[in-house]
């Protein structure tokens, strides 16, 4: 994880993951790329037409964070390459993040899958 005077792509809020994504729809696979600055890249095969692309990343990534899709809201980008993702209490994650504590969990710690 970044340290306190790093910038991330992702941040916790209480149980929430906010995740700050660089999305590239029309992709050839749905594939969740590296972090570029502060984003993370992630591809889409769905076409960028009235937020269709982003449902498409929604539902992609769910299962990737062991969650339903209801419980990833887009804060802002719907119809955007950048965007910002609340993901509720995900019970895992890409590797892409690493291994750390949740926060206000001593006793947990969650990795990649």
């Amino acid at each position: 994880m970044a340290g306190a005077h790093e910038e991330s792509f992702f941040r916790w809020d209480g149980d929430t993951l906010v995740v700050n994504i660089l999305g590239k729809p029309g992709a050839s696979k749905d594939a969740v790329g590296k972090p570029k600055g502060i984003q993370l890249k992630v591809s889409v095969t769905a076409q960028p037409r009235n937020g269709r692309a982003t449902d498409h990343m929604v539902a992609f990534l769910a299962p990737l964070f062991g969650v339903r899709e209801r419980d990833i809201e887009v804060v802002f980008g719907r119809e955007s390459v950048h965007k910002q993702l609340r993901i509720k209490n995900p019970l895992k994650w890409p590797a892409i993040f690493g291994t750390w504590q949740v926060p206000g969990d001593a006793h947990h710690t969650k990795g990649g899958q």
